[in-house]
């Protein structure tokens, strides 16, 4: 397997997809930095030269903030929201939807799969005699 940037990408895979394994880079960006690089993005990863891995390498750490220092950020700007109670702060303090979304329905995803609803309470049947 190759490393890049601290993490390992699969062989078997094309190039533009195994680059979307490392935290920050998703497809469009991996097209991009393949573009600058000037390879291909379809070869397979395992079928790259050094060079171009090398190559590679230095473009994702000169220009892009990845993996560490990328969630640093994110974790920086949500505590920044908390700390001035902004409503997206205050969302996040309660764990609901930060961007707008419904929470009588579908909030599962952030809210965790708590199922409140009636029939938890509801009395067990009569015991047949």
């Amino acid at each position: 397997m190759v490393r890049i940037c601290g993490v390992e990408i699969p062989d078997n895979k094309k190039i533009f997809i195994s680059l979307t394994y490392i935290y920050g880079i998703g497809r469009t960006l991996s097209w991009k930095i393949l573009k600058e690089a000037g390879i291909d993005p379809f070869i397979l990863t395992k079928d790259l030269t050094p060079q171009q891995i090398n190559k590679i390498k230095e473009i994702i750490e000169k220009n892009y903030k990845i993996e560490g220092e990328l969630k640093r950020e994110v974790i920086s700007n949500i505590r920044r929201l908390k700390e001035i109670g902004c409503w997206r702060g205050i969302r996040h303090i309660k764990g609901l939807p930060v961007r707008g979304q419904t929470t009588r329905r579908n909030s599962r995803t952030v809210r965790g799969n708590v199922r409140r609803t009636t029939i938890s309470g509801k009395r067990p049947p009569p015991a047949p005699k």
